[in-house]
């Protein structure tokens, strides 16, 4: 307990610390530095209990969920069908860029596709060590482009595309009472985690509430739902700590080897996103920017901002990026266990071959 204490103060300090700077998911990135340096120095618990793991799970994949509404995704409007082959070939190459990634000796070719997908950090840091990889790689690798993209965006944006300062905001909608929330995304978790184990889903603690908030959002019947605020940080932190109490001293000398060439990984991903977006503007009749911005690969919170200050239609660009993030959701479960499916079929047919030769 006292271990608990500990972790949970030393992250308020870093958090409030890295809050003050203005760094974007100060939670996120505070839990998982503290943590880290707890485990490797030994003074830290030993993991965070699985039910706390998926509560974080659930809570951030119901907050996806809600996002996916009538209203945003009625903004594609006619451009849909381009907008989904943009996000389509998005994850064909944030995967292609993974398995790059694998070349490098302290990387698997499933922990470098997790690493390198554009969308849902910190779900994917969440659902990795149920699928299999190494969530250490994953989240560094995951914050790694979360960064450099929202350091990156504001200036190409302004210098390549010209975007301005507009007094414009996102508009928000008003939403429901605080416990309304709190019960609709509870049953959200609890129903979409039961269905999820009874049809055996991959990581059923994302999978089934992203499900279900989506049908109730999309539905209509919770329109003016959204997850409580405070619910946010507590999952960022209960995933950061996941992450971060798995390392070592080795595995940390073993992300830093893999650190360069995933950002040159996370460039080139950058650059043929932005080529997306040329061609999406081109199909969909929209501006530069606005194609540049939706098609970004991470930092939704961040792209919005820039989208309202410079006078960018803020609606379209939400649409395109929740589309986006939630098929790399869907897309990485499912694709890691066809992946372990397709390596433990290679294996037993290489073990029979050498059975036959013996």
């Amino acid at each position: 307990m006292v271990r608990w204490a500990a972790l949970l103060a030393a992250t308020i300090v870093v958090w409030a610390a890295l809050a003050a700077v203005g760094l974007s998911a100060a939670a996120l990135f505070a839990s998982l530095v503290v943590a880290a340096f707890f485990a490797v120095r030994g003074i830290g618990p030993h993991r965070v209990p699985k039910p706390a793991g998926m509560l974080a799970q659930g809570i951030l994949a119901v907050s996806i969920g809600l996002m996916v509404d009538m209203n945003t995704l009625s903004a594609l409007g006619s451009a849909w069908l381009p907008a989904l082959g943009v996000c389509i070939a998005t994850l064909v190459v944030s995967v292609a860029a993974g398995f790059v990634l694998a070349a490098h000796k302290d990387v698997d070719a499933l922990t470098g596709a997790l690493s390198m997908i554009a969308g849902g950090a910190q779900g994917l840091v969440a659902v990795t060590r149920e699928l299999g990889g190494d969530e250490r790689i994953v989240a560094v690798v995951q914050y790694l482009r979360v960064g450099l993209i929202i350091v990156t965006m504001p200036l190409v944006a302004t210098l390549v595309f010209g975007a301005g300062s507009n007094s414009g905001a996102v508009r928000d909608s008003g939403g429901s009472a605080w416990y309304v929330d709190l019960l609709v995304v509870a049953a959200c978790i609890g129903a979409g985690i039961a269905v999820a184990q009874l049809i055996h889903l991959p990581a059923p603690a994302t999978l089934g509430p992203l499900a279900v908030s989506m049908a109730l959002e999309l539905s209509g019947w919770i329109d003016s739902v959204s997850a409580p605020t405070v619910l946010l940080p507590i999952a960022f932190v209960l995933i950061g700590w996941q992450a971060g109490l798995a390392f070592t001293r080795d595995s940390v000398r073993a992300v830093g080897r893999v650190l360069p060439y995933a950002v040159v990984l996370i460039i080139v991903v950058g650059v043929i996103c932005a080529l997306l977006g040329l061609l999406l503007s081109h199909a969909a009749g929209i501006t530069l920017l606005e194609g540049y911005l939706a098609t970004t690969p991470g930092g939704l919170s961040a792209v919005l901002a820039v989208s309202a200050a410079s006078g960018a239609n803020v609606t379209f660009v939400a649409a395109v990026q929740v589309v986006r993030l939630v098929i790399m959701l869907f897309a990485a479960p499912f694709g890691a266990k066809a992946f372990v499916a397709l390596r433990n079929r290679k294996a037993r047919k290489s073990e029979r071959d050498e059975a036959l030769v013996n």
